[in-house]
């Protein structure tokens, strides 16, 4: 930005921003179409509930939400499927990218050249996935329980970690244990603030300054992709070294 004034600074900053915003609403109410179909009503369609609640803890406003279900339950969505990309990053940093896509042709090309244009390149189903572990994480915020409280209730639901600071409580499990454990935490403290099945890197890689811009890179490419609902990496990067990249 060098050259800029500090008002276009600010400017070009916030329309980024909106910009972002505006794309991961897109994302979110794709999601909430595609939980829809299996029914409309949120307290019997847990995966609709559960996308829901991650669309109101990023502020989507409810018309967006309620437009996003009727899209879903009256079909007017597209045939979207599941597509799950895995490869490597510069460094050889291991990458898996997940879409929920109408056209896999078109979504596999962009992901390749996102790969191929910094210095990675996209492998094999499987390639990585074995450098992860599949798990599920839910958020609740910091005043909905004591950390012990928070804790004890999520191992009673089947949890394996927990991990608390003023900021909320952060639950994870096993995948096949998604559903019941939050099924349970949701009927003794309501809807989390997010839920989600993640990949859990087994062993975090440190990468210098250089490596960790051009896959900074990389993940802003990729999840500015309309069909890229969320990217994953083993790498681990300083304090230090994210503030210089930041600045």
């Amino acid at each position: 930005m060098a050259g800029h004034s500090k008002f276009k600074n600010i400017m070009h900053r916030k329309g980024a921003q909106d910009a972002k915003r505006a794309k991961n609403f897109a994302k979110l109410a794709k999601e909430i179409s595609v939980a829809a179909r299996q029914g409309e009503d949120p307290g019997f369609n847990p995966s609709l509930r559960l996308a829901v609640s991650n669309a109101r803890s990023e502020n989507m406003p409810n018309d967006n939400i309620k437009r996003a279900i009727q899209r879903g339950v009256g079909g007017d969505t597209e045939n979207y499927e599941e597509i799950r990309y895995e490869g490597y990053g510069p460094g050889g940093i291991a990458v898996i990218v997940e879409a929920l896509t109408d056209n896999r042709n078109r979504t596999a090309s962009e992901v390749r050249s996102a790969f191929a244009k910094h210095g990675g390149n996209l492998g094999e189903t499987g390639s990585v996935g074995f450098m992860f572990d599949r798990v599920g994480r839910l958020v609740y915020a910091a005043d909905k329980a004591s950390t012990d409280e928070m804790f004890e209730a999520a191992l009673e639901a089947g949890a394996t970690d927990v991990e608390s600071d003023d900021e909320g409580h952060s639950i994870s499990c096993d995948a096949e244990d998604f559903a019941a454990v939050r099924e349970a935490l949701t009927e003794k403290y309501g809807d989390p603030e997010k839920g989600a099945l993640e990949w859990k890197p087994q062993t975090p890689v440190d990468v210098d300054e250089d490596t960790a811009g051009t896959l900074l890179k990389l993940i802003d490419v990729l999840e500015d992709n309309d069909d890229v609902q969320t990217v994953f990496s083993n790498f681990d990067v300083s304090d230090e070294i994210m503030a210089r990249l930041s600045a």
